[in-house]
């Protein structure tokens, strides 16, 4: 239900939007708005990604839990999404999700709402398993051997592929 009022209610809006600046200011002052926008927004999502990016890596690499670097990733996403969508309201969402305090009040009502049952790094290992049986360190191989003596000599010269 929420959805179908999202997708009946913005489209309502941005045109509404349009309509308003659009009379205030023209229509070519308007359209140039939408596409700095978008190209403004390109740029700080681009950036605001490559951070984003980073702090996952980081918090794999310290085996943390990666639920709000991933949280903010999605965000930002998203955020791209609507700037490059052309209008006011769209805008405004977007560049209101590229503010990391927006993004972590999000974050802290989310986790507020939503019940996390179980979180595990990487496969458990089986201990059942035939390879997670532990093995001794030294492997003894028995066998017989005897020694050659240095003084064989080859009988033919050697074609120069290997020492004699």
């Amino acid at each position: 239900m929420w959805l179908f009022v999202a997708f009946l209610l913005v489209p309502l809006i941005e045109i509404g939007l349009f309509i308003q600046i659009g009379g205030l200011i023209g229509l070519w002052p308007t359209l140039g708005i939408v596409i700095l926008t978008a190209i403004l927004g390109t740029y700080l999502v681009r950036s605001q990604g490559l951070m984003a990016l980073n702090n996952l890596r980081g918090s794999f690499s310290r085996l943390e839990d990666p639920s709000e670097p991933l949280a903010h990733g999605a965000m930002i996403l998203m955020a791209g999404a609507l700037l490059l969508t052309p209008g006011f309201f769209t805008d405004a969402v977007g560049f209101a999700l590229l503010a990391p305090p927006i993004r972590s009040a999000l974050i802290a009502y989310m986790r507020k709402r939503i019940n996390v049952q179980r979180f595990e790094m990487g496969p458990q290992p089986d201990p059942f398993a035939e390879q997670n049986r532990p093995r001794p360190r030294d492997t003894v191989i028995e066998g017989d051997f005897h020694e050659v003596s240095d003084s064989k000599r080859p009988t033919h010269e050697g074609s120069g592929w290997t020492k004699h």
